[in-house]
C-alpha cells in the first residue's frame, strides 16, 4: 500500500519574519566562521573559553561564592567544557541544561604512524566515529591537534588549514584496477588499515633505508620540535581542509564537516551568552565522545554531570547528598544533537510521515535508539507538551522527526546518558543532509531555530 503523507507543512523561511531572517544571516555569519576555526573539541573548547570570557564569564575556581546572574565557567580537561548563569531559584529546584557534543568523526593518528613505503612516507590512521571511509579518500586533509612532550610543554599542530600550507592525502584506486574493488560491498571496498595518509616523497642525501622518512621526522622536528617517540603522547586528528560554504544559489544552506554536533554547540553557545538572571539556573554542556559512545572522562557515561552539580551545590552551602540527587532529578534537559533530514536521492530509508526535513524547523525527536527504541531515552509526554508551548510562544518553528525507517538502521545520542539522574531529557537539534560525512549540510533558518529555541528553553522552562 502507498505510504500516505501528512498536510505539507510550511517550511521555517515562510514562517520568519522580515527581522528574523536578517538575524538569521547575521547569527549564520557567526557560525561560518565557527566551523572554520572549530575542528576539533579542544578547539572548540578555546573557542568557548575564549566567547565566554569576553562575556564576562569566570572560571569557577576563581570565584568563592555567587549570586544570581552571576556567570560561571568550567573546563575538563581542555576537551569539555560547562557555561552556567546563575539562577533566582535555589539549585536544588533544578536547572535548564543544553548539553551539545563537540568531537566528530574524524581519523586520528596511530601511536606509531610514520612508515616508509615503495617511495612515499606515510601516516596510518585509525578512524573515529561512525564512517564511510570511502568518503575520506581523494580530498584535502589537515592536521590539528596537540603532542605533549615529556617535559610537560604541549605543542599545537594545525598544518593545511593555511592557502600556504601543505595538505595531506588518501590516495584513492584508479578505476582502471578497480574491478575487484568496485565489486565489493562498499563496507568492504576499502579497510580501515589502507586509510594512510601521504606525507611526503624526498628523501635526505643519505643511505638510510628509510631517507624519505627520515627526512619528514627531521622537518617535524626542526619546524615544530617533535620527535618521533613524541606521537605516543600526541593527540593528532586528519580532519577535511576545506572551508564551510554557503550552499545553493539562493544561499539557502551551509555544508562544512563538524556539523554533527557542532550545531547544536554554536547555537547553546550563542543563547546562553545573552542570558541575564533566568528564574532557573542555566546550564550548557559542551561534551567529548559522544562518537565512540561517550565512554572515557570528558564523555558523559563519566561523572561528568554528577561533578559539575557538586560544585555547584558546594559553593551554595549545600554539601549534603540528598540536595545533589534532588537538584539532579528536578533539572530538564535538552540533548541538543542533530537528524537525518529526508534527502531525495534516497527516499528508500525514509518513512516520511515521521521524519525530519531540511528548512522546515529544529527538529524534536522524542526518541532515538536502534529498531525497538534500544539504547533510547524516549522522552515524555508531559515533558514533549510542555516543550511544544515553550517553542510556540516563542516563535521557534519545530518540526518532529524520527531517524529513518524502524528496520533500517537507528542512532543513539547523550540522552540517556542524562535521563539517569531523574531529569526530564528530550533530543533537539537541526536535521542534516550527508550526515557525518566531510561535509554535512544544513538549512540556515534551521540552525537560527535551534538557537532560538535553546535560547526559550533556558529562559522560560519552571
Amino acid at each position: 500500500m502507498a505510504e500516505k503523507s501528512k498536510k505539507k507543512p510550511q517550511d521555517s523561511w515562510s514562517q520568519m519574519s522580515t527581522s528574523d531572517i536578517k538575524a538569521s544571516e547575521k547569527f549564520n555569519a557567526g557560525y561560518i566562521d565557527f566551523l572554520n576555526r572549530v575542528k576539533t573539541e579542544r578547539e572548540a573548547v578555546a573557542y568557548i573559553s575564549e566567547a565566554a570570557g569576553s562575556q564576562g564569564f569566570k572560571e569557577l575556581d576563581q570565584v568563592k561564592n555567587f549570586q544570581p546572574g552571576d556567570k560561571l565557567m568550567i573546563k575538563f580537561k581542555s576537551k569539555a567544557a560547562a557555561l552556567v548563569v546563575i539562577g533566582q531559584e535555589p539549585l536544588d529546584k533544578g536547572v535548564n541544561m543544553v548539553v551539545s557534543h563537540i568531537d566528530s568523526p574524524r581519523l586520528d593518528l596511530k601511536p606509531h604512524p610514520a612508515y616508509e613505503a615503495d617511495g612515499m612516507a606515510m601516516f596510518k590512521t585509525h578512524y573515529y566515529g561512525g564512517i564511510k571511509k570511502y568518503q575520506w579518500l581523494a580530498i584535502p586533509l589537515a592536521l590539528h591537534g596537540v603532542v605533549a612532550k615529556k617535559d610537560g610543554r604541549i605543542i599545537d599542530i594545525c598544518i593545511g588549514e593555511k592557502e600556504s600550507d601543505p595538505v595531506f592525502t588518501i590516495a584513492d584506486l584508479l578505476p582502471h584496477l578497480a574491478k575487484d574493488q568496485m565489486e565489493k560491498k562498499m563496507a568492504e571496498a576499502v579497510s580501515g588499515e589502507s586509510l594512510n595518509a601521504l606525507l611526503g616523497s624526498r628523501p635526505l642525501n643519505t643511505k638510510d633505508d628509510e631517507a624519505i622518512k627520515a627526512r619528514l621526522m627531521n622537518i617535524l622536528e626542526e619546524q615544530y620540535d617533535i620527535e618521533e617517540d613524541d606521537f605516543t603522547s600526541a593527540e593528532l586528528q586528519f580532519v577535511p581542509a576545506f572551508a564551510a560554504r554557503e550552499v545553493g544559489l539562493d544561499r539557502s544552506m551551509i555544508a562544512a564537516y563538524g556539523q554533527d554536533d557542532r550545531v547544536s554547540a554554536y547555537a547553546s553557545l550563542r543563547a546562553i551568552l545573552e542570558l541575564e538572571k533566568p528564574k532557573r539556573t542555566a546550564l550548557c554542556l559542551f561534551v567529548d565522545k559522544e562518537e565512540i559512545g561517550s565512554s572515557g572522562n570528558t564523555g558523559l557515561q563519566s561523572l561528568l554531570i554528577e561533578n559539575v552539580f557538586a560544585q555547584l551545590m558546594h559553593m551554595a552551602g549545600r554539601n549534603d547528598y540528598f540536595s545533589l540527587r534532588q537538584a539532579l532529578a528536578n533539572s530538564a534537559a535538552i540533548s541538543a544533537d542533530v537528524n537525518a533530514a529526508v534527502d531525495p536521492n534516497y527516499p528508500e530509508v525514509f518513512e516520511k510521515m515521521n521524519c525530519s526535513f531540511l528548512s522546515r524547523g529544529v527538529v524534536l525527536t522524542k526518541y532515538t535508539g536502534s529498531r525497538g527504541k534500544y539504547d533510547s531515552n524516549d522522552a515524555n509526554p508531559e515533558f514533549m507538551a510542555r516543550i511544544r508551548k515553550i517553542f510556540d510562544d516563542a516563535g521557534v518553528v519545530w518540526q518532529v522527526g524520527e531517524l529513518g525507517k524502524v528496520d533500517i538502521g537507528g542512532g543513539g545520542t547523550v540522552a540517556q546518558y542524562i535521563a539517569r539522574y531523574g531529569m526530564e531529557v528530550v533530543d533537539c537539534g537541526v536535521a542534516l543532509l550527508g550526515m557525518h560525512s566531510p561535509f554535512e549540510v544544513a538549512s540556515k533558518a534551521d540552525t537560527y531555530m535551534s538557537y532560538k529555541g535553546y535560547l526559550a528553553f533556558l529562559q522560560n522552562f519552571i
